[in-house]
């Protein structure tokens, strides 16, 4: 029977506060577990202040993420659209140098001949495309006695695949057209608008050149347009290659070779070797060079990587400032509980143990805005991407970054009030009304 009172005597007491619970863990030296809980019950106890206060780490968690995603999606475009221009390619180019003559009183520039291109193709393995490349300048006949500034450039049909053309009308030339001679031509989108109206209309018109007629059978456009920047301009008509070698030198002389190779890892040492076969066919003197968009490439990531970093940066100012606010929201927190540290000093608490008690509030409270903050960060442009076509990228070391940097605002700006506490007297806090 007496066990029997004594078990509804336990369960008739009232359940203990966290004031109990602060009193008897005061007593005895305080596990982690237990300065935990005490965080967990004063962040219960004010819990609309320190919601306010930890929205700040919401938002610049959330910010941090959003604006390394961002800077890794503008970076992503950018090589993108860069590497449209010519995936893979290889641009050798002459640079000067000449042959002289029997006499010495003549030089002829020693371009690269077709030749050339072909001791390439048999010993550089991995070239998946080329073209030889005559550029001319005329103005064209377009009937009417109308005439237009245009530039002509004779390439072979791999040219297509070397500059990765899209053709929006009609066909490019083949390897018949090129055997054939045939007088036929391919010509830019923005001129066949301007000419006919539209890039259907341009198929199958008439040009003249030099009084020779050639037939459009195709539109084209660039992958990523260059604004005039590259070979291709506004006005620009693609031939045969042997069709319009008969304009210019009438010889197998080249300044320009175009090369692509199977994948990007082979594009540095190709075009090495590329140099080097050039190079050894020719005089010593004779300038040759071999341009690639690696380099391009590599500066680009560098200046879009170094982008995010400042502006990731400008982002994590909102978790100072929302370190400020935790500080405050903690300072407020101790001096409203000064009698409560007085007793729990009464006690026998020691100073470390009340600091590490406040200083654990503060890190749960940034730690806990932080964590919510990546949450939303992360399903944001998750989001995104699954309901949209685009496709967003997504650190997960902006995540680790937001999560870090939550931990670190908590403990830095979580120590002061920390110290405060922790240096309190006992005495007077015991006679704090």
């Amino acid at each position: 029977m007496a066990s029997t009172y004594d078990l509804m005597a336990t369960a008739n007491l009232p359940k203990p506060t966290s004031f109990d619970r602060t009193l008897a863990s005061a007593r005895s030296t305080m596990m982690f577990s237990e300065v935990a809980r005490l965080a967990v019950d004063s962040f219960r106890a004010s819990k609309t202040r320190f919601l306010l206060t930890m929205l700040g780490m919401v938002i610049g968690s959330a910010s941090i993420i959003l604006v390394a995603t961002l800077g890794s999606t503008g970076k992503q475009y950018a090589l993108d659209q860069l590497t449209s221009i010519g995936p893979n390619k290889v641009e050798l180019q002459y640079g000067g140098g000449t042959i002289s003559g029997p006499d010495n009183t003549t030089e002829t520039p020693d371009y690269m001949t077709l030749d050339d291109m072909h001791a390439v193709l048999d010993q550089v393995p991995g070239i998946v495309a080329s073209s030889p490349m005559l550029e001319f300048h005329d103005n064209v006949s377009i009937g009417g006695g109308i005439t237009r500034q245009t530039t002509l450039l004779g390439v072979s049909p791999q040219y297509r695949i070397v500059r990765n053309l899209v053709v929006v009308s009609g066909r490019f030339f083949d390897d018949q057209d090129e055997l054939v001679h045939e007088k036929v031509a391919v010509i830019v989108k923005p001129f066949a608008e301007e000419l006919y109206g539209s890039a259907n209309a341009a198929v199958g018109k008439t040009i003249s050149v030099k009084g020779i007629p050639f037939v459009i059978i195709g539109v084209f456009r660039e992958a990523f347009d260059t604004y005039g920047q590259s070979e291709i301009s506004d006005h620009t008509m693609l031939v045969p290659y042997p069709v319009l070698r008969y304009f210019t030198t009438g010889t197998n002389t080249l300044k320009e070779i175009w090369f692509t190779m199977r994948n990007a890892s082979m594009v540095v040492p190709a075009s090495n070797h590329i140099l080097a076969i050039i190079r050894s066919r020719h005089y010593a003197g004779s300038v040759y060079s071999a341009a690639t968009l690696t380099d391009l490439l590599s500066s680009m990531a560098k200046i879009a990587d170094m982008l995010t970093i400042i502006l990731t940066l400008g982002a994590g100012i909102t978790l100072i400032v929302s370190g400020v606010g935790i500080m405050n929201s903690m300072l407020a927190n101790v001096q409203s509980r000064i009698k409560e540290i007085g007793i729990r000093k009464a006690l026998g608490a020691t100073s470390r143990e009340i600091r590490l008690q406040f200083l654990t509030e503060a890190v749960f409270l940034s730690l806990s805005g932080g964590i919510i903050g990546t949450v939303i960060g992360l399903a944001i442009p998750f989001t995104l991407g699954l309901l949209s076509p685009f496709k967003i990228p997504i650190s997960p070391w902006s995540a680790v970054a937001a999560l870090s940097t939550s931990v670190l605002v908590g403990v830095l700006f979580g120590t002061l009030p920390a110290n405060r506490a922790a240096r309190l007297d006992p005495v007077q806090t015991l006679k704090y009304e």
